[in-house]
C-alpha cells in the first residue's frame, strides 16, 4: 500500500492527525489525540434530540475523552470486610458476673456497683440481717443515703430505728432494709418508671435470696410500686396484701419522714408495728 493510499484510509477512519514514523517510533507532535470513530459517526449522523444533552449545552470536557482518560487503569475496589475478623463488641460493665438470677449477695452487690449511677455518688444496696424474716423496702435513697451508701439514715432513719426497737427489732439482728431504687434520683424526686425498671431485678434477687416472711412497704411510692397499685397509702395501709409476683405478704405503713412532719399519725404507725411484731412471733 502506497503512502497516499494509507493516508486516505486513515483519514476515512477519522485519524486525520496522522504522523509518519521516524526510526520505528511516532514523530513528536504537539497534539496527536485521535478523534474516536464512534464520536465522528455520532456527530455526522445523529442530531441532538434534547436541548439538555446537545453538544451546544454540554461542557467541552464532557464531549470527548483523552487517551489518558480512556486508558487509565480502573482502581481496584477494596474488599468487603470479613465479618468474622471484626472485633467482638465490648461487654457492658458487669456482664461478666452472669445473670442476676444466679448471683449471691456478694456478687449482686459488686455487680450493682458497675451499673450506671445515674448521677448519684454511689449505689445504696441495703443493710441488715440477710436471713431476716422481715424485709423493709423504701422508695429510693435521699441525700444522706447517697452520701453514706446506707438506706434510711438521718432523722428519718433514726426514727425508723426507734420504731423497730420498740418491737424488739433492729437492722443489725432481724430486719433487712433496702429501697426499690438503688441510686438517688436527682433532687430527691420520686423515681421514674425507667429507674424503677433498671433496679427492679436487684430487688427481686434480694427477695429470692432472703426468702422473707413479710415485706414492709414504707411510704406511698414503695407501696404503689410493690403492689402495682395506684391506690392511696391511706387505702393500702391497715391490712395485708399479696405481693403480685410471689407468695409473700406485704404490709404498708407510713414513711418515717412523713411521721416527722405529721406526728399525729404515729398512733397508726404503732398499730402497723404491732402487726409486724405478731408476724415475727408467728414465724
Amino acid at each position: 500500500m502506497t503512502l497516499d493510499e494509507r493516508k486516505r484510509m486513515l483519514s476515512a477512519l477519522g485519524l486525520v492527525d496522522w504522523q509518519p514514523r521516524v526510526d520505528g517510533a511516532l514523530a513528536p507532535t504537539a497534539s496527536r489525540v485521535p478523534t474516536p470513530v464512534a464520536a465522528v459517526e455520532a456527530q455526522t449522523t445523529a442530531a441532538p434530540t434534547d436541548v439538555e444533552t446537545s453538544a451546544e449545552t454540554r461542557p467541552a470536557a464532557a464531549a470527548s475523552h483523552s487517551v489518558a482518560e480512556e486508558s487509565a487503569p480502573v482502581p481496584a475496589l477494596e474488599p468487603e470486610p470479613d465479618e468474622t475478623l471484626r472485633p467482638a463488641p465490648t461487654s457492658a460493665p458487669g456482664d461478666e458476673f452472669g445473670p442476676v438470677s444466679s448471683m449471691d449477695w456478694q456478687t449482686l452487690e459488686a455487680w450493682l456497683a458497675t451499673r450506671d449511677h445515674r448521677g448519684a455518688s454511689r449505689p445504696v444496696f441495703g443493710i441488715g440481717a440477710r436471713d431476716a424474716d422481715v424485709l423493709i423496702v423504701g422508695e429510693a435513697p435521699g441525700a444522706n443515703e447517697d452520701a453514706q451508701g446506707v438506706p434510711f439514715v438521718g432523722r428519718a432513719g433514726k426514727l425508723l430505728d426507734r420504731m423497730l426497737f420498740a418491737i424488739g427489732c433492729s437492722r443489725e439482728t432481724n430486719v433487712y432494709i433496702t429501697n426499690i431504687c438503688k441510686f438517688r434520683p436527682p433532687n430527691n424526686r420520686d423515681p421514674n418508671p425507667d429507674e424503677v425498671a433498671a433496679d427492679w431485678p436487684i430487688l427481686e434477687r434480694q427477695i429470692e435470696l432472703m426468702d422473707p416472711k413479710l415485706v414492709v412497704a414504707v411510704g406511698r411510692v414503695a407501696a404503689q410500686t410493690l403492689l402495682d397499685s395506684k391506690a392511696s397509702l391511706g387505702k393500702l395501709r391497715g391490712s395485708l396484701h399479696r405481693y403480685p409476683r410471689r407468695e409473700l405478704d406485704v404490709l404498708v405503713t407510713y414513711h418515717p419522714a412523713f411521721l416527722l412532719r405529721s406526728p399525729g399519725q404515729k398512733a397508726k404507725a404503732w398499730d402497723d408495728l404491732k402487726q409486724i411484731a405478731r408476724r415475727i412471733a408467728a414465724a
